[in-house]
């Protein structure tokens, strides 16, 4: 990829910001703004509103308020429709393109066209094959695997299970699905009888998954992505007596139903885990220092810490941060398809829950810079995250649990 001719000015934008919020006693020019699009595909869920939320906040927050003019556009699950929005972002003068990709490899030609032009392309959760990219996701972090023997464990390796999926054709569901049944085709025992596509979204699953429990009421586990507290409210509206084990992501409704002493004793067990919406924070930031010269990104994958709270850690907040080991917000403060995953110290201590909710800067807060040494390259996965490449024999290695139940 060609040399990007905006990093010199960046840095002196940059100057320009600080002097000005230092209060500068002379006149001085305000820098020209940087362009930057955030290009979201699906967004029929409360995972994609919180990460753009994320974005829209740090964008406003000092100095980045004075360096960064944010447009927005929402171009559907059809790919073309959002390969033709970056060829527009192009040619509108975009200097950087930060994006939820609706396709790993429907997208690559536009991708690549616009590093040509000199734009910075940066996706968060959802990956690109297209080298010139940077992808920032923990879809590689081992939540699929992970979640799905842990469900074996419980099972004892034999019982009937749903696989509630997300968006067909995204490198997130192919990775949680493959990852997921890396594990299950281990076992003869384990029979998946139904798979759906929840969409990533609470209503949508909670449908998806009645139609399924109306098929097979006898179901011992469900395996769920995002959207799961509408797993946990079909399973309740369907009148089941006897719960079973879900294993999903960050869902505020889900962390609370783990934590609820009568859905335990009904049989209620899980895992809450999977993609934080805080991966948007961390890209656009990593993007940010890149475009203004700070950093020099050379990963082409770039991996993002899994969360892993088990029911019995969950632990209920009593104000609006996580804080002495809290991870869940109680009731009515969220909805309950809030996605929790929001705070890190150390990545985005910039943001807070206003930031997830409405999109706006915390007061008084500034942009703090990332660690130095914090980008961490994630394994290569053929057609998910690279081309030409070759995936590691233990791309589906177990981290976070033991298998207690042999194959």
């Amino acid at each position: 990829m060609k040399p990007r001719k905006f990093l010199k000015y960046g840095a002196l934008a940059l100057s320009a910001a600080v002097a000005l919020g230092a209060g500068a006693a002379r006149a001085q020019t305000p820098p020209k703004k940087f362009k930057v699009y955030l290009s979201m595909s699906y967004s029929g869920n409360g995972y994609q509103t919180e990460t753009s939320n994320l974005i829209k906040a740090l964008a406003a927050t000092p100095p980045y308020d004075k360096l960064v003019d944010l447009k927005t556009v929402i171009s559907g699950t059809d790919v073309q429709a959002q390969a033709a929005a970056y060829q527009s972002m192009v040619s509108a003068g975009a200097d950087a393109i930060i994006t939820f990709p609706i396709s790993s490899t429907g997208l690559n030609r536009a991708i690549h066209e616009a590093c040509e032009k000199h734009v910075l392309v940066y996706t968060y959760s959802a990956t690109v094959t297209e080298p010139c990219a940077r992808t920032v996701s923990y879809i590689t972090a081992g939540f699929a695997p992970n979640t799905a023997q842990w469900l074996v464990n419980k099972l004892n390796g034999k019982g009937k299970v749903f696989i509630d999926r997300g968006v067909a054709g995204n490198s997130v569901d192919k990775m949680n699905y493959d990852g997921a049944m890396s594990v299950f085709g281990k076992y003869p025992g384990i029979k998946v009888v139904a798979e759906y596509y929840g969409m990533w979204n609470s209503q949508t699953t909670q449908q998806e998954t009645a139609k399924a429990l109306a098929a097979h009421p006898d179901v011992d586990a469900i395996f769920g992505e995002n959207g799961e507290d509408g797993i946990v409210s079909a399973m309740l509206a369907s009148g089941m007596k006897k719960l079973v084990p879900v294993t999903g992501e960050n869902t505020n409704g889900f962390r609370l139903a783990l934590a609820n002493p009568a859905l335990r004793k009904r049989g209620l067990d899980g895992i809450s885990s999977g993609d934080p919406i805080n991966v948007a924070g961390y890209a656009f930031k990593l993007m940010m220092e890149e475009l203004l010269g700070k950093r020099k990104v050379t990963v082409h994958n770039i991996e993002y810490p899994l969360p892993w709270v088990p029911a019995d850690k969950v632990k209920v907040c009593t104000g609006d941060t996580f804080v002495n080991g809290c991870n869940a917000f109680p009731s009515g403060k969220v909805p309950d398809s809030f996605n929790t995953e929001v705070f890190d110290p150390v990545l985005t201590p910039e943001l807070s829950l206003n930031s997830a909710l409405h999109g706006t800067p915390t007061p008084g807060a500034t942009i703090q810079p990332l660690p130095a040494g914090i980008v961490k390259e994630a394994p290569n996965v053929p057609g998910v995250n690279c081309q030409h490449c070759k995936a590691p024999a233990d791309l589906f290695k177990l981290t976070k649990v033991v298998a207690t139940v042999k194959p």
